[in-house]
């Protein structure tokens, strides 16, 4: 009898649910057909998140790590899921700071959800390549388009969300757009719209130390490459993790969890991101990626959305492998190159690297030589005969934590509680940033060919010895 009526119960509760497998999190579930309503499955199946099935996750490094040929659309899912994972956790502080002012928790858990579902909708080809290279033009990024697609596109479907996979919301609540635009990028500070305070403590764990953002990429990007970071306890992070009146707070006990969470993402960003092959191709990139985009996005992205969608990895990859044909020189020129770069073909060999660290200086933000100022200096150290030789220098930064936590403004960098004293204070993270560099630069550089290694790297050292000590790293691509 009573195995029968746990029978049942499961068949209810899976009822408006479906899994969708993965190799991270070995399943995934979501809301999923339920009559007079839009679920999870609608948001998922429509054509502005199927796109980014055709964007892939790693612009560059998929070309060096040939296994990691996974999209931003499975990266999406992931941070649905870790969202969700972090709402059990998180509501029961958030609703002891707000109370009645607090919707219910199937409405925060998808609100959640949501954002982390929605986070990348506005990528275009090249993900961040194409923001810096190109976006800045219309002096906008994938976050103000992510809102603007949220807001004009998929705020139908979201208004008719009732239910997270935690259960239905309450019966006044429906799923707000603007709150779920207003989560995946913060807006200026003279906005005109007021956000409730609840929702402006959620934002912290999208802009924070650790995110449900960089949480999946951390592990997928991982998986997916073959990197082995070692352990990432996210778990442990979770569990620890709470919010206080003063914000976005972690246990004590949490730290090494959190040190250990900085120190994979490091490694990611030394040898995926910043690879000295992906940087090479990088560098190929920009020699084309702008004329290209003037062609295939000659439009203002935010005014003509629909065609936007349209431009992904796969269009841009196709249409370039056409120009190679093409009657028009300034296509035909530009299809050559691009067939270089998708057949691997690279132009630049790196012929010196060094890898500089800054220690945390309590007042000011200390900045590394530009990779112009780096050239400058180089060029005039080489001897007369090279001083007409093709090189490139490369500065790739990456900040493993913030650099002055402590004069950042209230609610932006995450804070530790203290379950001994019962206090929150910012100190005892310069305990765990003595084992994690507080900035991280690799400067390489690259030329034509390997004729000139040694002297291109002397004259490499010559110039960056002003900047203290540097691991140096000789190499053959």
């Amino acid at each position: 009898m009573k195995t029968g009526i746990k029978e049942k119960r499961r068949a209810v509760e899976s009822q408006g649910t479906g899994l969708i497998a993965d190799p991270i999190y070995h399943y995934i579930v979501m809301t999923d057909r339920i009559a007079g309503e839009k679920t999870e499955r609608d948001v998922i199946d429509s054509p502005y998140l199927q796109r980014l099935r055709r964007i892939f996750q790693l612009q560059s490094a998929r070309w060096v790590f040939p296994s990691a040929e996974h999209t931003r659309f499975q990266h999406s899912l992931g941070t649905m899921h870790v969202a969700g994972v972090f709402s059990d956790q998180l509501y029961p502080s958030l609703f002891a700071l707000f109370k009645s002012d607090l919707p219910s928790f199937s409405y925060i858990k998808e609100l959640l959800r949501m954002a982390g579902l929605l986070h990348d909708i506005g990528h275009g080809p090249f993900c961040h390549f194409f923001d810096e290279q190109y976006l800045t033009r219309f002096k906008t990024n994938h976050e103000e388009i992510g809102q603007h697609i949220i807001r004009e596109k998929i705020a139908p479907i979201l208004k008719g969300i009732r239910r997270s996979v935690g259960g239905p919301f309450e019966k006044s609540e429906a799923l707000d757009p603007e709150q779920v635009a207003f989560l995946i990028k913060r807006p200026q500070k003279k906005a005109k719209q007021k956000h409730p305070e609840w929702l402006v403590f959620l934002q912290q764990l999208f802009k924070g130390i650790f995110t449900f953002d960089n949480i999946d990429y951390i592990l997928r990007d991982a998986y997916m490459t073959g990197v082995s970071i070692g352990p990432v306890d996210w778990r442990r992070l979770l569990y620890y993790t709470s919010f206080r009146k003063e914000g976005l707070a972690l246990d004590k006990r949490g730290m090494d969890a959190l040190a250990m969470f900085l120190n994979a993402r490091l490694y990611l960003y030394s040898n995926v991101y910043y690879h000295r092959t992906t940087r090479s191709i990088d560098l190929q990139l920009q020699e084309i990626f702008k004329e290209t985009m003037e062609i295939l996005c000659p439009y203002h992205p935010l005014k003509e959305v629909e065609q936007y969608l349209a431009l992904t990895d796969w269009f841009l990859m196709e249409r370039v492998m056409e120009w190679k044909q093409s009657l028009s020189p300034k296509e035909k020129r530009l299809g050559e190159k691009w067939g270089e770069v998708l057949s691997r073909k690279l132009k630049w060999s790196s012929v010196f690297e060094e890898k500089l660290t800054l220690k945390e200086m309590e007042v000011g933000r200390p900045v590394f030589l530009t990779p112009e100022e780096v050239k400058q200096r180089m060029e005039r150290v080489l001897p007369r005969p090279l001083k007409t030789v093709e090189f490139h220098v490369d500065m790739a930064h990456h900040d493993p934590r913030p650099l002055n936590p402590w004069h950042e403004t209230a609610g932006a960098t995450l804070l530790i509680y203290d379950p001994g004293t019962r206090r929150i204070s910012r100190e005892p993270l310069q305990r765990v940033f003595q084992y994690i560099p507080a900035k991280v630069a690799i400067c390489r550089v690259y030329a034509l060919d390997h004729r000139f290694d040694r002297q291109l790297g002397q004259a490499a050292r010559e110039a960056l010895a002003s900047e203290g000590p540097m691991e140096i790293y000789e190499t053959n691509l």
